[in-house]
C-alpha cells in the first residue's frame, strides 16, 4: 500500500479518537497563563500516543517529538483560548465538548484546540508507520498566544534554543494552505492639554478636543494606507480601539488624553514607519510639532502557569513566503497525494504565532488547520470532524513530502 493510502486509512481509523481528544481539551478551561490543566492533559495524550519525547518548557508550553532526524519540522497549536464573553449568546455550555452533527462544540474548538487534537493523531500515525527519517518532528502546544501572539515561540527559539527548519501553524484555515499574514502592533498616544474651570473653557486647552481630532486623523490615515506590491496580504489598517480623557474634575477642561491604536501591518511596513505615520497625521490634525506628539509601543509581561515571567514589546512583524517556496510546494504535494485535488493557497486575516517564527526569525512557515477563521472568538464555536481527519493525515504526510 502506498504511504498516502496508509496515512489516509489511519487518519480515518482515528477519526473518533481525534474528536474525543478535542472534546477533552475543550472541557479543560485554559485562558492565557492559566493553561496548566490542559497542558498536563496534552502531555499525557502525547505519551499515550507513543511520542519519543514529551516535556514542558519553562514558560509552560508542551513540546512533543517523533523521530530523531537532523532537520527539525515543527507543528504548532496554541492551546489557550479567549474568554466566553456574553454567556447569553451561547446556545450550549461553552466547555461541554459535545460531539454531534459531525462537529465538536465548545470554546477553543477551532481556535485552536482542533489543530492540537489533529497533531496528536498525526504523531500517533507517524509512530505506527515507524517514522525515522530526515526530520525530528516537533509538536508544540503553546501558551499565552491570545494575550501576546508569538511570545511563546520567541521563548522557545531565544531561550530554549528550539530552532526549526520549517514550521506549520495549525490555526484554522478551512484545510487550505496559507503562506502569510499581516503583522500588527499596538500603540499608545498621549496628548496634553491645559486645564481650566469648566465655566471658562477659553482659558484652557482641551485634551478631549485634541483626542477627537487625533482620532479623526487616524481614520484618514487608515484610508490612505496602501496594499503590498503584489496585493497578496492587502492594505494595512489602523483603528482607535480606546480613548481615555481625564482632568482635575468633572467641571474642568481635561488636560490629559490617551488613544490606544491597533495597527495591522502589510508587507514592507514596520514599527518605525507606523509610529512616524501616526506622529505626522496627529501633528497636522492638532497643530503641534511631531516632537510634541508622544507615541509609545507598550510592553507586555506576564507570569505563565509555571511561574516564569517573560515579556516583549507589542510588535508582531509581517511575514509571507512565495508560492514557489519549497515548504509551500511540499505542502501542496502532500495535499494532492492524499486527496487527489489541488489545494487552495491563501492567507490569514488575523495574526498567529508565525509573527515570531517567521516575522522575527524568518523561519519558513505555512498554515494548515481544521475549522474556519470566522469561528475564532465567536459564540457557539465548533469544528468539523472531517477537518480534524484531513489535518491529521496532512500533518503525518508532510515529513515524507519534504524529504529531499
Amino acid at each position: 500500500m502506498e504511504m498516502q493510502a496508509k496515512i489516509r486509512e489511519l487518519a480515518e481509523a482515528y477519526r473518533d479518537y481525534t474528536a474525543e481528544n478535542l472534546a477533552k481539551m475543550i472541557q479543560k478551561k485554559s485562558y492565557s497563563s492559566k493553561e496548566e490543566d490542559v497542558c498536563r492533559l496534552i502531555a499525557d495524550l502525547c505519551q499515550e500516543a507513543g511520542f519519543d519525547e514529551v516535556y514542558f518548557d519553562d514558560l509552560g508550553s508542551v513540546v512533543g517529538r517523533v523521530g530523531s532526524g537532523p532537520r527539525k519540522l515543527a507543528f504548532d497549536a496554541h492551546i489557550d483560548t479567549v474568554e466566553v464573553g456574553d454567556p447569553d449568546q451561547w446556545k450550549f455550555d461553552p466547555f461541554s465538548g459535545d460531539i454531534h452533527d459531525g462537529r465538536v462544540w465548545g470554546r477553543g474548538a477551532s481556535d485552536q484546540k482542533g489543530g492540537a487534537a489533529s497533531m496528536i493523531t498525526a504523531g500517533r500515525i507517524l509512530k505506527e508507520l515507524g517514522y525515522d527519517d530526515e526530520f525530528s518532528v516537533y509538536f508544540t502546544f503553546t501558551v499565552m498566544e491570545e494575550d501576546c501572539d508569538g511570545m511563546c515561540w520567541k521563548y522557545l527559539i531565544e531561550e530554549e534554543n528550539l530552532v526549526p527548519d520549517f514550521v506549520v501553524s495549525t490555526e484554522p484555515t478551512s484545510c487550505r494552505i496559507y503562506r502569510g499574514h499581516r503583522g500588527r502592533m499596538e500603540m499608545q498616544v498621549l496628548l496634553k492639554g491645559v486645564s481650566s474651570h469648566g465655566s471658562a473653557p477659553e482659558r484652557g486647552v482641551s485634551a478631549a478636543y485634541k483626542a477627537a481630532k487625533a482620532a479623526l486623523a487616524m481614520e484618514k490615515l487608515n484610508s490612505d494606507l496602501q496594499p503590498d506590491s503584489d496585493n497578496f496580504l492587502g492594505k494595512g489598517t489602523i483603528v482607535v480601539s480606546q480613548i481615555q480623557v481625564s482632568g482635575p474634575s468633572q467641571c474642568a477642561v481635561p488636560d490629559q488624553a490617551m488613544l490606544y491604536l491597533d495597527r495591522r501591518l502589510t508587507w514592507g511596513e514596520d514599527a518605525e514607519l507606523a509610529i512616524n505615520q501616526v506622529k505626522a497625521y496627529i501633528s497636522e490634525a492638532v497643530g503641534e510639532p511631531e516632537t510634541e506628539v508622544s507615541v509609545e509601543m507598550p510592553f507586555y509581561s506576564k507570569r505563565g502557569w509555571k511561574n516564569t515571567e517573560y515579556g516583549q514589546e507589542l510588535y508582531f512583524p509581517t511575514w509571507k513566503f512565495p508560492e514557489s517556496h519549497e515548504l509551500v510546494q511540499s505542502g501542496a504535494e502532500a495535499y494532492r497525494n492524499l486527496f487527489s485535488e489541488e489545494p487552495v493557497i491563501d492567507k490569514w486575516t488575523f495574526s498567529t504565532n508565525c509573527v515570531a517564527t517567521s516575522g522575527r526569525h524568518n523561519i519558513p512557515a505555512i498554515g494548515f488547520g481544521p475549522g474556519d477563521e470566522s469561528e475564532a472568538h465567536a459564540p457557539n464555536e465548533s469544528n468539523r470532524i472531517d477537518d480534524l481527519e484531513i489535518c491529521s493525515a496532512f500533518y503525518a504526510m508532510l515529513p515524507y513530502s519534504l524529504k529531499k
